[in-house]
């Protein structure tokens, strides 16, 4: 214990927030040092790394046969264990000082639908990166802690952590998760409907990149503004096979995410009709806390509102409340044992 406090003072400990849209690092005593896509390109005949984060979400839609673009977090599920490895590793040898003998203590914020396969294939990842200890914690936990939660209170705290691929929806209590669950549903099904009502709507046929642009231009899960918005939006036409150009507007687009947005509001309602009274009392008092990329689409707050009768909050930082909550965790080894999964 006594040579774990004094390794603790001259390694770079770290909490990484592995998201299907973007992995995060923060590093003990610096903050946050990294934040960039979880997006790997690969060379296909020689298996060779060419880029990792922003620079090869750049080369998304855009690369030739013999370079693959790799997203290796599918709707919060490792799809790609590999490659993922590949990701951790290079995101970890980035910011951590090779210089110091002492190798980091690293916690890692998962889904909370992970499989004892996946937690294995992430610690394992952690360890041949250079990790000296790995510990595994709920996102909602980590989230929980990040926004300032009172989590170690007996009374209810409810968390909805609307990330690219899963949403987590968890009510915690006393360093525990009481309920919790974990849809398939975020920012990235979001883009999916996105790019599915103007497949069916105008017959073209638009990438990610463009449908996620849409979604932060105009999309929306409540009317908020009288005036209407539009953007110019470029695909491909189906019928012709020609590239082409049109004016799609806001309304059309929150019609495009009502069905995500709906299975959102569904798993919070069984959340809820899923907490102990008591503690649902609680969350009468004190409300949601919304965080993750998701909470940050317009008009989600006002939406979940109208539907509930509960109070939503949105967290300060909701992009980036789950590492910061499993950096704090770093400085309380006692909760970080409670909560470790």
């Amino acid at each position: 214990m006594f040579i774990n406090t004094i390794m603790g003072w001259f390694s770079n400990d770290m909490a990484i927030d592995l998201g299907t849209a973007n992995t995060v690092v923060f590093v003990k005593g610096r903050g946050i040092v990294c934040n960039e896509p979880s997006v790997v390109a690969i060379a296909t005949k020689t298996g060779k790394v060419i880029a990792v984060g922003t620079e090869a979400k750049r080369m998304l839609g855009r690369t030739p046969g013999d370079i693959q673009t790799i997203r290796p977090i599918k709707d919060g599920v490792i799809s790609n264990f590999d490659v993922t490895g590949e990701m951790l590793r290079h995101f970890i040898q980035r910011v951590h000082n090779r210089k110091t003998f002492i190798r980091p203590r690293i916690i890692i914020g998962v889904p909370s639908g992970i499989t004892q396969v996946e937690q294995r294939a992430v610690k394992d990842a952690a360890l041949s990166s250079g990790g000296r200890e790995v510990y595994l914690i709920e996102e909602p936990v980590a989230a929980a802690v990040g926004t300032g939660l009172p989590i170690s209170e007996p009374s209810g705290n409810m968390i909805v952590d609307i990330g690219g691929g899963t949403t987590d929806v968890a009510v915690i209590s006393m360093d525990g998760v009481v309920y919790s669950r974990a849809i398939r549903v975020g920012g990235d099904k979001m883009d999916e409907a996105i790019i599915n009502y103007i497949k069916r709507k105008y017959n073209l046929l638009i990438g990610e990149m463009m449908a996620e642009q849409i979604k932060l231009d105009l999309g929306s899960a409540y009317k908020l503004d009288a005036n209407r918005q539009t953007m110019e939006i470029k695909g491909r036409d189906l019928v012709s096979g020609i590239p082409k150009t049109l004016i799609l507007d806001d309304d059309e687009v929150r019609e495009a995410l009502a069905e995500p947005v709906g299975q959102i509001l569904n798993a919070i309602k069984a959340a809820l009709e899923n907490t102990p009274p008591e503690l649902a009392a609680d969350i009468v008092d004190k409300g949601i806390v919304l965080c993750g990329g998701g909470a940050l689409l317009k008009g989600l707050d006002v939406f979940l509102r109208e539907e509930t009768s509960l109070p939503i909050i949105i967290a300060e930082d909701p992009l980036t409340c789950v590492v910061l909550g499993a950096g704090k965790l770093l400085d309380d080894l006692d909760v970080l044992k409670k909560v470790v999964m």
